[in-house]
């Protein structure tokens, strides 16, 4: 796997390349001339999808990252799998039972897609848009000034 220059920061330019982090994502997909190529480019259009003003950010030297007032998700590509992590995903509600990953922890969760499995794109866009929801009502209430 190819990793990023370190120099590469929040949606900036990279100073090694001129690089954007959707320019990372780009290339990142056109490495993986298989299918985890083809579904990472499907994640990263449903997301679109579902947010269409999501950042999208290269971090960890990387890991493609889907941003809006804070992380909503990720994209990690492994040999059998491309996971979608939900950086808030415990706080998430899951009906379809998406999330079949990163099970135990307080805060992450995750969603695991091997070759062949399809996606339920309905489900997969209230999860990444509760997601966006979440961040942007913590961000809110960050905001909001405490009364006396």
């Amino acid at each position: 796997m190819t990793k990023a220059p370190a120099s590469v920061k929040r949606g900036t330019k990279d100073a090694k390349g001129g690089n954007t982090p959707a320019q990372h994502i780009d290339a990142r997909i056109q490495e993986l001339d298989d299918w985890r190529g083809e579904m990472l480019a499907r994640i990263r259009g449903i997301i679109k999808q579902a947010v269409p003003d999501v950042v999208e950010e290269w971090k960890w030297r990387g890991v493609p990252v889907w941003e809006r007032d804070g992380i909503i998700c990720t994209g990690e590509t492994y040999k059998a799998v491309v996971k979608m992590t939900f950086a808030k995903g415990a706080a998430l509600d899951d009906p379809t039972d998406l999330f079949n990953s990163s099970l135990e922890g307080n805060t992450r969760r995750a969603i695991d897609f091997h070759q062949g499995d399809k996606i339920d794109e309905k489900a997969l866009k209230a999860l990444i848009r509760e997601a966006a929801a979440l961040n942007a009502s913590a961000r809110a209430a960050r905001k909001k000034p405490k009364s006396a």
